[in-house]
């Protein structure tokens, strides 16, 4: 059992018989004399994506699920869903892009480093590694004269992820891209 000031980014937690990721938490002090703190933490539904909001006081108790995480990697894409394998009993699964959410924009074909999570049985949804490194596909020129200083401009990676990215960058170069922010991080080495 978990209490309020245990909620960070991440946690997963179980409601009403359904597990969530806590995505956003916000702790409130009240004034008055004697009221206990409130944790208000946005939720999001792990079997269908969807967010909630949910307040907790200072005593509320909340449970955890049994999740399960197992290695993973990403095999290929077909016209309907994304096909994965476990690493350790060679199991093949799918999951479609609406049950990867933002997660599909970060998948390249043969992809390790991704877990699983897995409850009852059933794969519910994945873990991405904290960078992985993709392909410009599409981007302006490079600016003349531009720094790695402060100018950026957009690019689209080989997967359709848009992001933002230095001004020198070129088509075709290999960047690491931060799964939690979608942010360039660096250059990557060919």
């Amino acid at each position: 059992m978990l209490g309020p000031g245990d909620l960070k980014r991440g946690v997963r937690v179980l409601l009403d018989g359904e597990p969530y990721a806590v995505a956003d938490v916000h702790v409130q002090t009240p004034s008055a004399r004697g009221a206990s703190s409130l944790t208000k933490v946005k939720l999001r539904n792990l079997r269908t994506g969807q967010l909630l909001d949910r307040t907790f006081r200072g005593g509320d108790r909340i449970e955890q699920p049994d999740l399960e995480t197992r290695g993973i990697q990403y095999l290929y894409r077909d016209e309907s869903s994304f096909h994965f394998m476990d690493r350790e009993s060679y199991d093949q699964f799918s999951l479609t892009e609406e049950e990867l959410g933002d997660a599909a924009g970060y998948l390249v074909e043969g992809l390790e480093g991704l877990r699983s999570l897995v409850l009852d049985g059933r794969v519910l949804s994945i873990e991405l590694p904290t960078t992985v490194v993709l392909r410009v596909r599409e981007t302006a020129p490079p600016m003349k004269g531009a720094s790695a200083q402060a100018q950026t401009k957009p690019a689209i990676l080989e997967t359709g992820l848009q992001i933002q990215v230095p001004a020198y960058l070129e088509a075709g170069e290999a960047v690491q891209v931060d799964t939690r922010e979608a942010r360039f991080v660096a250059r990557a080495k060919p």
